[in-house]
């Protein structure tokens, strides 16, 4: 287990109606096939049972953060989620250790 300092993860959560399911999966993929905010290291979009929707996303350091926060296009995840008419949550963890799996090659 390797001990982090800095890394932050946001979560953006939210209940998708079934017609709009396929509508929010297109605009992410879209999303992410494009130029993605410097000190972003991980996202990914999940979709759970009942409609219930995350965006979450790895970011190098709380600076990283708020650049992209501070940009004129501001966050997408939250849009994405108010595209498809659903109202987003937002969370915040601050990564405090973490191990990644080594994958044989």
């Amino acid at each position: 287990m390797r001990v982090m300092t800095g890394q932050v993860l946001t979560e953006v959560s939210a209940a998708v109606a079934p017609e709009r399911e396929a509508d929010l999966v297109a605009a992410y993929r879209e999303l992410v096939a494009g130029t993605l905010p410097d000190g972003l290291v991980r996202t990914e979009l999940l979709g759970g049972q009942d409609g219930h929707w995350r965006i979450q996303t790895l970011w190098r350091d709380r600076a990283a953060l708020d650049a992209m926060r501070a940009a004129p296009e501001g966050p997408a995840a939250p849009r994405l989620f108010r595209e498809v008419g659903a109202e987003p949550a937002l969370a915040l963890f601050d990564v405090k250790a973490h191990r990644t799996a080594q994958t044989p090659m």
